[in-house]
Order: structure tokens, then sequence, then C-alpha cells
């Protein structure tokens, strides 16, 4: 009798050794097909539950999870122990992809649209007739030689769906648009430029004595806070000894609460703060000599300019100070430094970046236990862990020729620029220039609204797919993800329902007769055909004498990796380091001060607006959930006779939005800082018409040499009005207990923190 499912999950007993050993025994494969509300196989009635192991796409980790089905049905979310980015833990996002899973709102199958563009009014029709819709919208494209006229936005995630998209917009002549709402352009920029490697490196943070941060949340939203914080956690409370953390922002961040110094800086100064670290560091003779001889190009009067005397004033922290900074990190290795965030939105974020990660060059931490270490290229050539975003202004070319008459068809995939890019970009009127917009969300959010077509597809527990991490842990690691439900609206039959967004391609290509050269059909037998070249490395995490074998095991464990397939490349000499540049902001005298938006905790920078969970995460700071508020300081805001919940009018040169009043000791006297995430005009019942976009009063103002976005680069103007509105918080409020903001640097006495 052969082995059922339930069988070989309980004799393998969740490792991967035993999946291996095991999988030769036989899982029927109708077992692995039939595993639905619909049509259960018999050992599932049993009220037992089964863990699958796949991977979150709610957060831009994508973490490891195994997901506990009973009957089924997905019921819970855990941390995957074996996989190496998140080690077992794992975020509020990874436990919110059940309301994903099982939203109300989600759509249901395939939609046309019924009335004007923009009226929401759409028809159901089949998957034959849509896919028959789009691959004759594209053939138009090919008989008149328009091909150019295709663009394809797809969101950040790569592996083989971004390897599918990638392909077909290449096959097809057309235009490929991935999309970052909050761009990571300046840092992989920055990397590349400091360390000569195209992927982001691994910050040892665990094996730290000290880390210098600037503007990178990276404890709560920022990068890979699941791992940093694991990480951070060790490097505090570890069997070794307390690690010193100071963190450079304008903003009293969750990171910042954890620091024991928190240093508040000038907006788009921090890159000139850290060229006066590094004069201290070079004339003090604290850091490496050679590095030092490389980055001022032997010449020590490259620095003088940037003395903290020179510079205090401009920044916003005592020249005191600065020289402190700069014995601690130095004289406290090993010691990393890291950059990102707000830090590196601005009009100079680049310099700010470069000037940041070239400190790791001065303290010899590059390539060492406790500072940077480099990530290898995947073992997988044609999937990028480090896949480069189209930038703000590279959009800004794309809306141009949608105003022009170039863009004949645009399709998005897991993006939304009609909600993220800035309200002057326009991106909304210009899409009335574009004949047919197709979109494959499964969520009514704000692009799909405006579309023509809707292709929903699979949520991420219903469909294949792979990941490289982005932050990966400094050796060879490729995720898995597979569908540990069946679809949830299979049950309306093949022609309803959704589908997976690389499989429709593959059809659609196939109507259109691309050869995308994927070595399969389907996208399960393009992951299979991937996986087989892992197979065949006989190396890493799993090992096995058959390819069936090794597909289970791997399936089973949430990926492969190889801890000892790290990266080979030698630390090259540092560059010179970068001249300074003055951020400009958009806002004259009558804007006093500097917006600091930044991404919740919950809903992100508005991607998980549409989960009840999310909304309901407080934020760690303030507590405050489900609105868009205003983070005001204590005192201002008793100047200006503002109380918590007072409704304020905040207005930039590009517009308007109302946000509640949060005041706190803690911010800065000359920023306000707002959440971005919320004020979606479409996306469902929980996040439309809720809160305010901040996206739509920024500057549409970019980085003078990347291009990038720079979204911390507006300035506003605030006023008190008439309505009061209680804000929705977890507990309590935040003390009113004076800070000090003269000296511009803040300690932390708790030594828990």
């Amino acid at each position: 009798m052969g082995l059922t499912r339930r069988q070989f999950l309980t004799l393998t007993g969740g490792s991967a050794s035993a999946a291996v050993l095991f999988a030769a025994c036989g899982v029927p494969e109708d077992e692995l097909l039939v595993e639905s509300p619909v049509r259960m196989p018999e050992d599932l009635v049993s009220g037992r539950d089964n863990w699958y192991a796949t991977l979150c796409r709610e957060c831009s980790t994508s973490e490891g999870v195994v997901v506990r089905v009973m009957e089924g049905r997905a019921k819970k979310i855990e941390g995957n122990v074996d996989y190496p980015v998140n080690a077992g833990k794992h975020s509020a996002r990874c436990e919110a992809s059940l309301q994903a899973l099982y939203n109300p709102d989600r759509i249901r199958g395939p939609l046309v649209r019924a009335g004007e563009r923009g009226a929401s009014q759409f028809e159901e029709i089949s998957w034959t007739d849509a896919i028959g819709r789009l691959t004759f919208q594209l053939q138009n494209l090919q008989s008149s030689r328009r091909q150019q006229g295709m663009v394809l936005a797809t969101g950040p995630g790569g592996g083989h769906a971004g390897l599918v998209g990638r392909r077909f917009a290449e096959k097809f002549g057309g235009k490929y648009a991935p999309y970052e709402t909050l761009e990571s352009t300046n840092l992989k920029m920055a990397i590349s430029t400091v360390f000569g490697q195209e992927r982001i490196p691994d910050f040892d943070i665990e094996n730290s004595n000290f880390v210098l941060s600037f503007g990178a949340d990276f404890l709560n939203t920022w990068g890979s806070p699941v791992r940093y914080s694991r990480g951070y956690g060790n490097f505090r409370q570890g069997d070794r000894e307390r690690g010193t953390h100071y963190h450079v922002d304008s903003r009293f961040s969750m990171t910042t609460a954890n620091a024991d110094k928190w240093v508040p800086v000038m907006p788009g100064m921090e890159g000139l703060l850290a060229l006066s670290i590094a004069y201290v560091i070079v004339e003090d003779s604290l850091g490496n000599s050679e590095a030092a001889q490389a980055l001022t190009g032997g010449d020590s009067e490259v620095l003088a300019s940037f003395a903290p005397e020179l510079v205090a004033e401009k920044v916003g922290v005592s020249a005191e100070k600065i020289s402190t900074i700069a014995h601690d990190f130095a004289g406290h290795g090993p010691a990393v430094a890291i950059g990102g965030g707000s830090a590196g939105a601005h009009t100079n974020g680049l310099f700010n970046m470069i000037a940041i990660y070239s400190l790791n060059h001065l303290v010899g931490s590059v390539g060492q236990t406790g500072g940077v270490i480099f990530n290898p290229a995947p073992p997988l050539e044609d999937i990028s862990d480090s896949a480069s975003m189209a930038t703000l202004t590279n959009w800004q070319e794309t809306v141009a020729d949608m105003r022009a008459g170039r863009v004949n068809a645009l399709l998005v995939r897991g993006a939304d620029p009609f909600y993220g890019l800035p309200a002057s970009v326009d991106i909304m009127d210009a899409s009335y220039d574009v004949p047919f917009i197709c979109s494959f969300s499964d969520i009514m959010d704000d692009t799909t609204a405006m579309s023509d077509l809707v292709l929903p597809q699979h949520s991420p527990l219903e469909d294949w797919g792979t990941d490289a991490p982005m932050f990966g842990p400094g050796y060879e690691v490729i995720g898995f993800q597979q569908p540990v439900v069946r679809p949830f609206f299979e049950n309306r039959g093949a022609e309803l329902g959704t589908r997976s967004f690389a499989d429709v391609l593959l059809a659609v290509a196939e109507g259109l007769n691309l050869d995308l050269e994927l070595g399969g059909g389907t996208f399960k037998e393009v992951l299979q055909s991937e996986a087989r070249k892992l197979f065949e490395l006989n190396r890493g995490s799993v090992r096995a004498g058959d390819f069936g074998s090794f597909w289970n095991g791997t399936l089973q464990r949430g990926g492969w990796w190889d801890t000892g397939a790290r990266s080979r490349d030698s630390v090259a000499p540092p560059p010179e380091l970068p001249e300074f540049e003055e951020p400009q902001f958009e806002g004259d005298d009558r804007f006093q001060y500097y917006l600091t938006p930044f991404s919740q905790v919950g809903i992100g920078d508005g991607r998980g607006a549409n989960l009840p969970w999310m909304q309901a995460t407080p934020d760690p700071i303030t507590t405050a959930t489900w609105r868009t508020w205003i983070e005001i300081n204590s005192r201002l805001a008793e100047e200006l006779d503002v109380r918590e919940g007072d409704v304020i009018k905040v207005t930039s040169p590009r517009g308007s939005i109302e946000a509640l009043a949060y005041p706190h000791p803690g911010v800065p006297p000359y920023t306000v800082s707002i959440p971005f995430g919320q004020g979606h005009k479409a996306m469902g019942r929980y996040a439309k018409d809720r809160g305010a976009n901040v996206f739509s009063i920024l500057a549409p103002l970019t980085d003078s040499e990347s291009g990038a976005f720079a979204w911390a680069a507006t300035k506003v103007s605030i006023e008190k009005t008439d309505e009061w509105i209680r804000v929705p918080k977890f507990e309590n409020t935040v003390p009113e207990t004076p800070v000090d903001h003269g000296n511009h640097i803040i300690e932390v006495t708790s030594e828990d923190s």
C-alpha cells in the first residue's frame, strides 16, 4: 500500500534528512492535488494538522515560514527554524498572510471594465476569454510593430516569477519596469561604488561590538528587520560583552528607541556628518591607514573642510559630540556602519550612502566578522537578488510616454504606482491616454481600479515561487514557495477563480509564439527545471540520490542553501570619498518644517492596508493604529495650542492632507513625521478612504545622480483646524517629559534598550 502524505510527514518529523530518506517511499501524486475543502483526502478529515514550509510574501524579505493546515485550510503561520534569513522568527506581516488568503475583498475571477475607466464598473468573464483578450491586444502590437509600446510593471519581488516577467517583456520587445514604492536605488548604487559589489552585503550585527546606523530603521521596517532583530538580541544580551549602538536620524524611530545614543541630525546632512566622523578618525590616526590613504587619495587636506568645528552648526551636532562618536566608533571594533531609510531619500541620498558606508573601510570591518560580509551571487544565474528597480526618473519618463501615446499597453503585477507615485507625476491623468491597462492583482487597489482587464493572481499560499533574498545571510540561499492549500475559489470552476501570474504569462507567450526559454510549459515545471540545476551541484542543505527525492526534500525544508558557499570576492581598495552635495528641499520660507515620512510596521508603505490585522498593529513608538497621524514636537505643539487628536492640515507646495496631531517629546522641533500607507482610493473595505496619502503631497524630486525618488525632500506648513478626533491607540500616551534638542544627542538610560 502506498504511503499517505500524512504518514510521510509523521515519519519525516520535519527534518530535511528524513525528507530525503523517505521520499522514495512514494507520496501518491493524487494526494498532492486534492487537499482542499472541496475534495479532501481521507487522512485529512481526522482533525489533525499538517505543517508545510513555504515563503511569506507579505514582507519584502520573503521570510521562511511553516503553515499549519487542517482539513485543507491554512490556520496558523510560524517561522521556519531551518530557513537562514529568519531562523524560526517571523514578522506580524507573515501572520497576516492568512487574512490575505481569506480576505472578503479578494477578486473572485477575471474582470473586464464595463463602464468608464476609473468608475469601478466591472463584469466577470472566463479565463479563456480573459487570456484571449490580453493575447489579442498584444498581437495587435506585434502586427503593427509597436511592441515597444508594451510596459510590464512588477513589484520588487524577484525569484523565478520575476524572471518570467522579465523574459516575457524582453522576448516580446516591450519595456520591463520593476516598481519599488520606497526605492533602494541609492543603497544598491552606494554598495556597488564603495565595495564593488552588486549585492547588498550581510551586516554582521550579532558579532559586532559597535553599530553606527544612519536613518535605517533596521529593527522595525528597513532591510531584513526580523533577521537584524535576532542578531541585535545577541548583540545586546548574548553570551558576550554588551554591544554599543548609536543611531543618527531626524526621527525618533523604533531603532532610535533601542539605541544607547540618538543623534538627531538635520535632514539631508547624514553624509556630511559621516565625512566629519571620517575626518576625526583620519586626523587622530584611529583607523586603517591604508584605507585612509585610498579614501583621501593620499591628500590629508581632502577632509580638512569637514572638521567638526566647521560643520557642527550645519549638521546640527556639536563638534565635541562628533569627535566622541568618531572615537567610540573606531575604538570599539569590530564595528559596522549602516545607512538607509530617510538618509538615502534626499536629493543627495547617493552621496550620503557612499559617505556612510565608506566608514567601514576606515575601521577595517569590510569582509570581517562583526562587520560587512559580502553575499555571493545566487547559484542560479537567471535570477537575481539585486535586480535594479525603475527609478522615479524612469517613471516620469514612462508617464511622459503615456501622455505622448507611446505606451499602448500597461501590464501591472505586484505594484500600485497609481497610489505610490507622487500625485504631481499625475500618472492617473496620463493613464487615459493608454489604450489598454491590465492588472494581475487579486485586490481592487488604486491601479487595478483604473484597469481595463483584471486577471487576479493566486495568493502566495496558493502558488509556487522562489526567492533569492536581497539581504542574504552571507552564503547562497534559494527559498522555495509551494502552495500549501488549494486555490480558495477553485470550487467556482476552472474558468473562474484565480491563477498563477507566471502561468498566465506562459500561456500568453504561447499564444504569441514567444519562446521564453524557461525549460517548462507551466510555472511548476520551470521551478523543477531550475531545481534540477541545484540537484546537479550535489552540495548544500539537501542532497539525494535522485531528483524526485531532492525536490521533495527541498520543498519540505523550505529551500536550498549552502553555508559553505560564501563570497570569494576580495576586498577592493576603497574609492575616494565623494564631494559634499547640498541637499535640496521643495518649499520656501512659508513651509517651516521638514517632512520626514516613515514606513509603518504593519501596513508598511501601503501594501498591507487591506489587512485588518496590519491596520490594527500598533506603531511601536506611538501605539497609534488605523489612521494617519502627524508627530509634532511637544513644546512646539504647546506653542501652537495643539493637543493630541487635533486635526492638522499639512500643506506642501504640492497639496494638502489632514492628519491627527500626536505631540511627542522625541520629535526634533524642525521636523514633523507622518506614516506612509493610508489614503487609498480603493483597495477594499479596510483601506479605502481611510486616512491620508502622504505620497500625494511629496515633491517629485530625485537624487541628482541616481534619479532615485527623494521622498524625504519636501517641506511643509501645519495649521490647526477646528476638528478633533481621538487618536486610535493601543494604550496610554507619551509622557510629557521634555527632551533637550539643544545638544542634539539623547542618551538612552535603560540598560535593556
